[in-house]
This record gives C-alpha cells, structure tokens and sequence, in this order.
C-alpha cells in the first residue's frame, strides 16, 4: 500500500517537479519534548498544476528520477491572494 502524505508546495520551477515541505510533530523519547520537523521532498506533476504555497496531497510511487519517489495525487487548497500579492509588494 502506498504511503500518502499531505504538505505545503515550497517550490514548482522544475518542469514536472513540485517540492513539498512536509511538517510532523514529534516528541522526545526521554524528556517528551514537543518540537517540529520538517523534510522535504520532490513529487511529480504531470500536468503542472500546483503553485507556491497550495496544501497538496502527494502518494508514493516508484522511483522517477534519483530523487523522486512521489506524484501529486490532488490539491486540496490554494492560497487566497491579496492585493500586495497581486502588485508585487513585500
């Protein structure tokens, strides 16, 4: 059965190739400390269809290149954009 996992798209300028940053919660085996990790990994997007910052659902495949493992499998949110967005300001 293929692992599913859902991040946050940190990349698209590959052609095909989306970056997703995916966030878990762990904690400390012996002082059960709450902290963040994060990996990043390379999915394929046949059509080109995710953007920068979209919530993405991606599932395990076979290998596609030395890097890539996952496919996009959908998108399950796309960020609203702003009026700063829009004109380029910071």
């Amino acid at each position: 059965m293929a692992k599913i996992l859902q991040g946050t798209v940190t990349s698209d300028r590959p052609d095909k190739t989306i970056v997703v940053t995916i966030v878990t919660h762990k904690s400390h085996p012996l002082y059960k400390k709450r902290y963040i990790s994060s990996q990043k990994v390379m999915a394929h997007d046949e059509k080109n269809e995710a953007k920068i910052g979209d919530k993405v659902q991606i599932s395990e495949t076979r290998p596609l290149s030395a890097r890539k493992r996952y496919e996009l499998k959908k998108i399950l949110e796309r960020p609203t954009l702003t009026d700063k967005d829009v004109k380029g300001e910071a």
